[in-house]
C-alpha cells in the first residue's frame, strides 16, 4: 500500500520538485484508510495518493500545503470523534471513533548540475557530486570530453556544437537541471552558451553560474547586453562562482563551487 505514491513523489524529486508526504503509520478502530496509505504534494501543486477521503483527508491535505510553505513535519495523531479529550489529538467531525497516527515529511530533490564543459575542473566537480550523492551532466563540444570512462556517471553526456545544443532546448527543458555551470575550454564557446540560453522565451528557473575572472565577466556582460539580453537575467548569473576561500586546485575549485551551491539551497 502506497508503493505508487512513494514512485510518483521520487518522480517529482527527479523534476526537481519538492515534495511533502503523510504515512499513516498507526491505525486503531474503525478508519477510512489502514497502515501504509500514503498521500504525498509536490511544488507543482499535483497531488497523489490517499488516506482514505473526508475530513482526514482534508485535515492531512491542509497540513501538507503548510508544509510546502515552510511548516515542519513530524507525527501527528486525529481521533475520528468529537468526544475526545486527549489533547495530544486533533479531533474530526466523525461519528467512526476511529484513531491514526501520521508521519509528515518534506523531501527537496538533490541538485542536478549540468557541467558545460568536460575539463579538469568539471571532472573534480563530478567528483564532488558523486560523493554528496548529486547528479550531474556533462556537455563538451570534444566528443571525447563527454565519455563514460571520464564521466562514468553522468546522466547525460552530450557532445554537440554550442548552436546544436541551444537549437535543442528551451527554458522549460533547462528546468530539469538546478545549475548550469559554464566551465569550457573556450571563452567564446562559454559567451555563445551564455548569451543563447539568456535569450529563451520564458522565465528561467536555472541557476547558472560561470567560471573566470571579473575581466571576463565584464566582457560576457557587454556582449549578452548588445544582443539584447535582459538585464534582470544577466544578473542572476553568478561569475565568478565558488565561495571565497583563496581556491587554487581544481578540487579547492570544486569545494567551493559546491559549498556555493549549498549555501544556495539552504537560504
Amino acid at each position: 500500500m502506497g508503493t505508487r505514491t512513494v514512485q510518483w513523489a521520487l518522480n517529482e524529486l527527479k523534476q526537481l520538485n519538492v515534495v511533502v508526504i503523510a504515512s499513516i503509520i498507526e491505525s486503531d478502530g474503525s478508519v477510512p484508510a489502514k497502515v501504509g496509505a500514503k498521500m504525498a504534494i509536490s511544488s507543482t501543486g499535483r497531488i497523489h495518493g490517499t488516506v482514505g477521503g473526508a475530513g482526514l483527508e482534508l485535515k492531512i491535505e491542509e497540513k501538507l500545503h503548510r508544509m510546502l510553505n515552510g511548516e515542519s513535519g513530524g507525527i501527528e495523531k486525529y481521533v475520528l470523534s468529537t468526544l475526545s479529550e486527549d489533547v495530544n489529538t486533533t479531533n474530526l467531525n466523525s461519528l467512526c471513533g476511529g484513531r491514526v497516527t501520521v508521519a509528515f515529511e518534506r523531501m527537496e530533490p538533490v541538485p542536478h548540475i549540468l557541467l558545460m564543459g568536460g575539463g579538469h575542473v568539471a571532472k573534480a566537480i563530478s567528483e564532488s557530486c558523486d560523493l554528496l550523492g548529486w547528479a550531474y551532466s556533462v556537455f563538451d563540444e570534444r566528443n571525447n570530453y563527454v565519455s563514460s570512462e571520464r564521466f562514468p556517471n553522468s546522466v547525460e553526456r552530450i557532445s554537440s556544437s554550442a548552436a546544436d545544443f541551444l537549437k535543442g532546448e528551451d527554458a522549460t527543458s533547462l528546468t530539469r537541471f538546478s545549475d548550469i555551470l559554464l566551465l569550457g575550454h573556450d571563452w567564446s564557446i562559454d559567451q555563445a552558451l551564455l548569451i543563447g540560453i539568456l535569450s529563451y522565451d520564458g522565465v528561467l528557473a536555472t541557476r547558472i553560474g560561470c567560471i573566470g575572472s571579473k575581466t571576463k565577466w565584464r566582457e560576457f556582460s557587454k556582449s549578452s547586453k548588445i544582443e539584447g539580453v535582459e538585464r534582470q537575467k544577466l544578473d542572476s548569473v553568478r561569475c565568478p562562482i565558488g565561495m571565497r576561500i583563496g581556491a587554487v586546485t581544481v578540487e579547492e575549485i570544486a569545494f567551493s563551487v559546491c559549498s556555493e551551491i549549498i549555501q544556495l539551497i539552504r537560504e
